[in-house]
């Protein structure tokens, strides 16, 4: 299974961030899924990418054309996918994953899942979505979710497949 990671360049402030993002990695690797990501060699994403790597598994970096992120790159990618914008690095992501977690992270990595989230409800979009709430980083998100189904913006049909797991147990018993 192709799984597309979204998360933050940076660690965070609590080193539980990145401990978990290399046992994320770890396990995807062991298990022969293949990671789709940012590329970054740096924060958790780059604890993923070793975490994948450190077990032989795939490792994909969709890598836009942009100075800082180029600058991060991570050296042992099996596959770079380069693109012109951040905008067709997420379609790419998008096409290529047939899951998607989010870890902690910042606005791109709101950005991203959101998106995720939307084209899931209009049907374009297939796929397990996962927030790895650990440390209930994501009950914020989680609250705004249920806030947009209480005010009938949307339909809980559209939010089902959606898992906040606390833990890698409860990733890989939504992935299984």
């Amino acid at each position: 299974m192709k799984i597309a990671v979204y998360c933050g360049s940076t660690p965070g402030s609590d080193p539980l961030y990145k401990e978990n993002a290399y046992e994320l990695g770890r396990w995807m690797g062991r298990n022969g899924h293949e990671l789709v990501y940012g590329g970054s060699s740096t924060g958790l994403m780059g604890a993923t990418a070793d975490g994948v790597l450190a077990e032989g598994g795939r490792v994909t970096g969709v890598i836009p054309n942009v100075t800082l992120i180029i600058g991060r790159r991570h050296p042992g990618l099996t596959q770079v996918i380069q693109t012109e914008t951040m905008a067709e690095r997420k379609t790419v992501m998008l096409e290529m994953a047939d899951a998607f977690i989010a870890l902690p992270g910042g606005i791109g990595t709101l950005d991203e899942i959101t998106e995720v989230i939307s084209l899931k409800s209009l049907g374009i979009v297939h796929g397990t979505i996962i927030f790895y709430n650990m440390n209930g980083y994501y009950e914020s998100m989680r609250a705004v979710l249920d806030n947009i189904l209480a005010h009938g913006f949307d339909k809980a049909d559209y939010f089902q497949d959606i898992v906040f797991a606390e833990d890698l147990s409860q990733i890989k018993k939504a992935l299984s």
